[in-house]
């Protein structure tokens, strides 16, 4: 490995997919997840293996392209994620972790996050977080409320919970998402998974 799957000193992830789609959506929700990556992305092994494929941390990779490809992916089995359309387990290929892309969108981040939890050992071996993240920006009622809607709390229950009105929830959330600058509630989730404000098996 020349530099370690490392870019500037943000890990590097390649995405091998030929459907565009599938790989737009992908690389928006792990920018999300993983907001300190790089991400590549090739339409084919072909153009992996001709962008110096060993700069890589981590290779997310259609399931005809790893079937195709197995020798080369197999050496990288650690790096390797497939990407499989079935959650079922006899449809995934036994020697690679795998990632169903065909779910909806909270629990495909679920997903993700366990994945990225395991490969880091609940967050020991990552790079750290960019300063501006690091700080706290959120006061302590704003983190409550933050938790609680990544749990999937409504906001009656979420106002019943802490015992403020709905209006009040309604500012708090309008302001963490501002705060944040994030636009769903998906974004939000990962970012209190990430933090370690709430615990993955909570959500």
């Amino acid at each position: 490995m020349t530099d370690g799957g490392m870019h500037g000193g943000r890990p590097k992830v390649a995405i091998v997919d030929a459907n565009t789609l599938a790989v737009l959506g992908l690389k928006q929700i792990l920018q999300n997840v993983i907001p300190v990556t790089a991400i590549d992305t090739f339409a084919t092994f072909g153009e992996l293996e001709s962008g110096h494929p060993e700069q890589y941390a981590h290779y997310f990779v259609a399931m005809d392209i790893v079937v195709t490809n197995r020798n080369f992916f197999l050496e990288q089995r650690r790096k390797t994620i497939v990407l499989t359309l079935s959650l079922n387990d006899t449809s995934q290929l036994h020697d690679f972790h795998s990632l169903c892309i065909n779910q909806p969108e909270p629990h495909l981040i679920r997903q993700l996050l366990m994945l990225h939890q395991h490969a880091h050992h609940g967050g020991r071996n990552q790079p750290p977080m960019p300063q501006v993240l690091q700080q706290k920006i959120l006061t302590d009622r704003e983190i409550e409320v933050m938790s609680l809607i990544a749990q999937g709390f409504i906001n009656k229950e979420i106002a019943d919970q802490l015992n403020i009105s709905l209006s009040t929830v309604i500012t708090h959330r309008k302001n963490v998402m501002d705060k944040l600058g994030l636009k769903s509630v998906s974004a939000l989730t990962i970012y209190a998974v990430m933090h370690g404000y709430v615990d993955i098996n909570k959500i």
